[in-house]
């Protein structure tokens, strides 16, 4: 019987990723939780899965991630997101996701996904793979955002859509002069001289 440790804070999400997990999936398991610390205190029990979703209360999702796969490396872990793919896909892969699938995406690729991965595989699409490629390669067509590090990534995303520092350094668990930090070195990494030079290019390249 698989086990499934599913973790996102919304509740009417959850109840609709667990209908379809058991709806498709005989004598499944499945535990639920709602918030990053909740999730690593429930790694003491065996999984076969974490179905994660990235925008938690508190601690960065990637950096939750990071930490669920140094804690337990062979467990495998499906990012189920309401981010699109070009905003954090290729980062939590890099941080050790088994597969990146949207909120957007249909039931039956939550099902294909959980199988492929059981089997011990991954599962991107074909758009990520390409993404995923084309950064493998130093292709000079990588965006320039993909320089960013992670929470530098999410620094401009919180700025692009109107956050105050503070607020940023609040929901990322930061003080604020780290965060004026970061801000100042991924303008710097961009090219970019602004909030509203971030703005635009986040809104121009589908980031919001």
């Amino acid at each position: 019987m698989p086990r499934v440790l599913l973790v996102d804070d919304h509740p009417i999400v959850r109840k609709g990723i667990r209908a379809i997990l058991e709806d498709r999936i005989a004598s499944i398991e499945i535990d639920e939780v709602d918030d990053g610390e909740s999730a690593l205190g429930s790694l003491e029990k065996h999984y076969d899965l974490v179905v994660l979703d990235l925008g938690l209360p508190g601690r960065s999702g990637i950096d939750l991630l990071a930490e669920i796969k140094h804690r337990q490396p062979k467990l495998p872990v499906l990012v189920v997101s309401l981010h699109a793919e070009e905003q954090f896909a290729v980062r939590a892969l890099r941080a050790g996701a088994a597969g990146y699938l949207t909120k957007a995406a249909a039931p039956e690729q939550l099902a294909t996904a959980f199988d492929r991965i059981m089997k011990g595989g991954r599962y991107i699409t074909d758009s990520l793979a390409e993404r995923l490629a084309t950064q493998a390669g130093g292709d000079d067509r990588a965006a320039p955002h993909d320089r960013l590090s992670d929470r530098e990534f999410e620094v401009m995303l919180g700025i692009a859509s109107g956050e105050s520092t503070g607020n940023i350094a609040t929901r990322m668990c930061l003080s604020v002069k780290t965060v004026s930090t970061y801000r100042a070195r991924l303008l710097e990494k961009m090219g970019m001289s602004s909030n509203a030079d971030l703005t635009r290019y986040v809104i121009e390249n589908g980031l919001a």
